[in-house]
């Protein structure tokens, strides 16, 4: 049913409440079929005793979980659920054939725990399905598992401790308050590392003994210091620690728990390390770095310290992780021309199993574009030097120079644009023509604290910046039309785009805002709770009248008139972190401006699309929006 609110167009698609946007033409859902029908397949733990791994895809709405016995084998799935599977981890007790996994609804994130038995296929809710509850970590001999949940006044992420009987066996062990993770068990399991999340660039560790409650911190005359991953060694004597505390960039270091010293492992590696694990042997712990957007897998010998560095292709692995007996390390790549696959890696004769073939909807894989690593200058200097911001440059090869660009600004701030397959910005290269460019601008991570620290606070709009450099490269670029320019983002990104549209009205040609921020001031008021003080670090607290006046001053809605390019803008009702608030108060103040406003509402999605068919249907009224106000210039 179409309805009329004054003078937009606004019509209904299922869950979806359209505004202004056209009604989709049956050949491009044809043209974009074969790139919808990629499919992903994601690592998600190993099962005990030869009986194989369980793994993500999706093959419906949402992803599940699914069973492979064998590499290459058959997928068996095991769940069947409207809403996506989050986190899934295995139970190590082999007599129990149970795994854990944590589901939302509508993408509100208020996570719940449920128990599932891959022998019977039973399962059940195992949390008060009310409260939020995520980030399980099994004990060792999986007679108990940890978790965080805001249970406690809906704030605050406090440590439990739980097992298989359900909600009445949850207990507190810490309620400090603040934003906390339990991270894994002592191979013992009578001790539990933590970690406190202040900021990107401030995080520390704890370790609690489980059977007192009592806490104590790893350095704890440490300030203004980040730390990633951790584990312990299997002789208890130490933990193979993440962290910027010797430097720039974060490193791996061994932290010796009698004498409270640590130990750089990995000086020759100038980039960040991500994550780590560690053999049940404790002989070799495996790691990835992220050199300038790419991933890179080393294994690590305890004993000797030497580093040899995995061959893998360009892309991004993660999820790592020992089988049970130690002899194979999991995990997922994407590459920048293919869809995330699983493999295997034998410790012994260093070969590899491919145990998943991700479909590519009969596209001629041939044709996928690897993006190409290039830097341009800004406005201020570095070292005494000017200052280059990193950018991946994706070229379409199927359409003659100069090409259309779309700026794609990732969201975080602390994340980073770095190089995977995405099979709708293929579809943008091979079916459009459109060139795509990834910047990594300052507050990005990856290039080290200092340059993250580049935008906080004060500084925010430094960023925006970057956006006008980048413009300004562009125009020196003879394969890239300058006049016509469009930007995307989501987000963090969202806002970038708003601003972005803001501040260079006149050399951006349309913006794509999916659930970005709008006015800091509402949003820092009306985000999550468990989630303002930690928003607050990064953003500025609006709560001091200075800093109040000044974020609402940078704020696209205050400055909104100045937008003048059509946009589009798309958001999920129940979105926990940016709400709906934020994209329907930045739609009413555009279109006062006369210029043409697309709004995409999903009432079914919170923080991003994560259904298939609405994920389809956006796509498609990208491509429209694309090609009436990119590509043709309207």
């Amino acid at each position: 049913m179409i309805l009329l609110a004054g003078d937009v167009h606004r019509y209904r698609k299922n869950n979806l409440v359209l505004e202004e946007i056209p009604e989709i033409p049956a050949s491009l859902g044809a043209r974009l079929r074969p790139y919808q029908n990629v499919r992903y397949s994601v690592f998600a733990d190993w099962l005990p005793k030869e009986k194989g791994i369980l793994m993500k895809t999706r093959f419906g709405e949402t992803r599940q979980i699914h069973l492979i016995e064998l590499p290459m084998g058959m997928r068996h799935q095991l769940t069947f659920f409207g809403e996506p599977i989050d986190e899934c981890t295995v139970c190590p007790d082999s007599r129990q054939s149970v795994f854990l996994f944590t589901k939302d609804s509508a993408g509100n994130e208020v996570h719940q725990i449920y128990k599932y038995d891959y022998v019977t296929g039973d399962y059940g809710l195992l949390s008060d399905g009310e409260s939020r509850f995520n980030s399980v970590v099994w004990s060792r001999k999986g007679d108990k598992f940890a978790l965080r949940s805001t249970r406690r006044n809906r704030r605050d992420y406090d440590i439990y401790l739980g097992d298989l009987s359900g909600m009445k066996s949850f207990r507190p062990i810490l309620q400090e308050g603040g934003y906390w993770y339990p991270v894994t068990f002592s191979p013992d399991d009578k001790k539990l590392l933590v970690k406190k999340y202040v900021s990107s660039n401030e995080s520390y560790y704890y370790i609690i003994d489980v059977g007192s409650g009592d806490i104590t911190q790893i350095d704890p005359e440490a300030k203004g210091v980040a730390y990633g991953t951790a584990r312990w060694s299997p002789d208890m004597d130490g933990i193979y620690i993440v962290s910027d505390k010797f430097g720039n960039f974060k490193q791996l270091l061994y932290y010796d728990i009698q004498s409270k010293r640590f130990e750089i492992l990995t000086k020759q590696i100038p980039w960040d390390i991500g994550e780590t694990e560690i053999s049940p042997s404790g002989n070799t712990v495996a790691f990835t770095s992220n050199e300038n957007g790419y991933s890179r897998l080393y294994l690590m010998d305890t004993k000797s310290r030497s580093l040899n560095r995995v061959s893998l292709p360009d892309g991004q692995i993660y999820n790592l992780q020992f089988k049970p007996d130690g002899n194979e390390l999991a995990f997922s790549i994407i590459t920048t021309t293919a869809p995330t696959e699983i493999y295997t890696l034998n410790l012994t004769s260093r070969t590899f199993l491919r145990w998943t073939h991700s479909e590519v909807g009969g596209l001629d894989s041939t044709l996928f574009v690897s993006p190409d690593l290039t830097h341009y200058q800004t406005f201020d200097s570095a070292d005494g030097q000017p200052r280059s911001i990193p950018v991946f440059y994706y070229k379409p090869i199927r359409f003659k120079a100069p090409f259309p660009v779309l700026i794609d600004v990732h969201g975080g701030p602390a994340a980073q644009a770095d190089a995977y397959f995405s099979y709708f910005r293929q579809f943008l290269l091979n079916e459009l023509g459109i060139a795509i460019i990834t910047p990594n601008v300052r507050g990005s991570s990856g290039y080290g604290k200092e340059f993250m620290m580049l935008d906080d606070g004060y500084k925010r709009e430094d960023a925006i910046k970057d956006i006008g450099a980048l413009l300004d490269w562009i125009e020196t670029q003879p394969q890239l039309d300058a006049q016509r320019v469009g930007i995307w983002g989501g987000s963090y990104g969202g806002y970038m785009v708003l601003a972005a549209m803001i501040h260079y009205n006149d050399r951006l040609h349309c913006g794509i805002d999916e659930y970005g921020i709008s006015n800091f001031v509402t949003f820092l008021k009306s985000t999550g709770e468990y989630r303002q003080d930690v928003r607050r670090t990064e953003y500025g607290d609006e709560r001091d009248p200075k800093m109040r006046e000044f974020l609402n001053r940078i704020s696209p809605l205050t400055n909104a008139e100045r937008i003048r390019g059509p946009m589009f803008i798309v958001q999920g009702l129940h979105d926990p972190r940016v709400p709906v608030s934020e994209a329907e108060q930045i739609v009413k103040a555009i279109r006062k401006n006369d210029v043409d406003v697309w709004y995409l509402l999903a009432e079914d999605e919170g923080h991003g699309l994560s259904r298939k068919s609405n994920r389809n249907f956006f796509q498609q009224a990208l491509v429209l929006f694309l090609e009436k106000y990119l590509i043709s210039k309207q």
